[in-house]
């Protein structure tokens, strides 16, 4: 079954280039992965690390969030002004809005701090969202 997978990312596009090499080869041939990147460094390296396509900025993510039946990143892509002040509000809003699941990596940062989770290592954090991934897209096949 054809789904489009969204990766968004900022900075240097590292977690989202992490994703992309972990689920790549779990998706069929007419599933489409989507790079997103608030700079056009994160898009670059995304789409080199195995996305089909990529777009940057603001209104890529207005526009593409809606489209998307995954949503993956870290959780600063829906917290205004996070990753060194690259999340707008109104690519909050078009992720918070879109229909498709998110699955978000916990990051702590300097301005914000999430109580009661355990503290992983990054690598273990996106190993845990392409098993959650991996669960939700099966899932999500099962049911068509």
């Amino acid at each position: 079954m054809k789904h489009k997978i969204l990766i968004i990312d900022g900075m240097g596009g590292g977690i989202g280039v992490q994703l992309i090499g972990k689920i790549k080869d779990m998706l069929d041939k007419e599933s489409e992965l989507i790079a997103l990147g608030t700079n056009a460094v994160a898009t670059e390296r995304m789409v080199k690390a195995g996305a089909h396509r990529g777009a940057t900025g603001e209104n890529a993510i207005k526009v593409s969030a809606p489209l998307g039946d995954f949503i993956l990143g870290p959780i600063g892509i829906v917290i205004t002004d996070s990753m060194m002040g690259e999340i707008t509000s109104v690519m909050v809003d078009a992720v918070l809005k879109a229909q498709g699941e998110r699955i978000l990596l916990p990051l702590q940062n300097e301005h914000f701090y999430l109580a009661g989770l355990e503290s992983l290592p990054l690598s273990k954090m996106i190993d845990k969202a392409v098993d959650l991934f991996r669960e939700r897209l099966n899932y999500a096949k099962e049911g068509t």
